[in-house]
């Protein structure tokens, strides 16, 4: 912003001083040419009028930019790219991350978890790695959510690929958990339909959109504003998370014994089921997991407690 208010400033100053010299070209030396040749005068009238319709049409453009500056702002928006992932928006997201503080909570709500933790192009993974307390949730690799997605796609991408994907993901927690992250990893029933990964005071934000994969979406990240944090979209988002996060019937993985521990809404262990995929080589016996219409719901209103308000730092 220095910069370039400075290159304003100087080009303001350069044309200033120019005027008189301008003035005096064109009343006295330009003017006098262009009455005596019809030709150079139309050529001038014609000009001056591209001039004038640039001029205008650049001011139209400008007041829209700034209607669009001010609903971005009203939204918190920070950044957003489209499913095409070029060189410039990598090196405009890696600019992003780069200019994050150092976060001590993530709190993650995707698929499989395998372009964010595994894959060694993504751009989070060492941001999340680096923080203290992870939060992560991802969908059940035996749950029906997870086959009405696969059966919306094309017929390249299997079930099994995502069980594999699944398998990576944890593998990798369970190493940042030996290396003394705090690492706490949920299973989801229903169908995929939003990605968010909440690092500090930026959400990013996927659609999981039937019959398309996540990365072929559009991704927004929405920015906490910290005078007003009621303004913008970076707290329903968080909020989002935090009401999944707190359903109870959603299990919690136990990475010692590769079981699903379900809870009641008290959070009292009720049973145990085994994942139904391999980890580490282990094979299990699929359990089939409680229907949610069995499981008791969660009591509408309920305000989570003050330890999952917390906006993550």
């Amino acid at each position: 912003q220095i910069l370039s208010h400075g290159v304003i400033t100087m080009l303001a100053v350069a044309i200033a001083f120019s005027l008189p010299q301008a003035a005096q070209y064109i009343l006295y030396e330009w003017w006098p040419l262009v009455e005596k040749d019809a030709n150079l005068l139309l050529a001038t009238e014609i000009g001056m009028a591209s001039v004038l319709v640039l001029l205008f049409n650049f001011a139209k453009i400008v007041w829209r930019n700034r209607q669009r500056v001010a609903m971005a702002k009203l939204t918190a928006l920070a950044y957003a790219r489209n499913a095409r992932r070029d060189w410039l928006s990598r090196r405009r997201e890696r600019a992003l991350v780069k200019r994050l503080s150092a976060a001590r909570d993530a709190y993650i709500l995707t698929l499989t978890g395998y372009d964010i933790f595994v894959d060694e192009r993504s751009l989070l993974r060492g941001a999340l790695q680096a923080a203290y307390e992870i939060r992560i949730m991802l969908v059940n690799p035996v749950g029906k959510g997870l086959r009405r997605r696969v059966d919306s796609l094309p017929s390249d991408i299997t079930l099994l690929s995502f069980h594999k994907e699944i398998e990576a993901s944890i593998a990798l927690l369970a190493e940042l958990r030996k290396a003394g992250k705090k690492i706490t990893l949920k299973f989801y029933e229903h169908e995929p339909f939003w990605k968010v990964i909440v690092l500090g005071d930026h959400v990013w934000v996927q659609h999981c959109h039937t019959g398309f994969e996540v990365k072929h979406q559009p991704e927004y990240v929405f920015a906490l504003q910290q005078r007003n944090p009621r303004q913008g979209l970076y707290v329903p988002f968080y909020m989002h998370f935090l009401d999944q996060w707190s359903d109870p019937r959603h299990p919690e993985y136990d990475f010692e014994t590769n079981k699903l521990v379900y809870r009641d809404e008290a959070g009292n262990e009720c049973r145990r089921a085994a994942l139904g995929v391999p980890i580490n080589g282990a094979d299990f016996l699929v359990d089939v997991p409680v229907s949610p219409t069995e499981m008791p719901l969660a009591t509408p209103g309920v305000i989570p407690s003050s330890a999952d308000l917390r906006i993550p730092r």
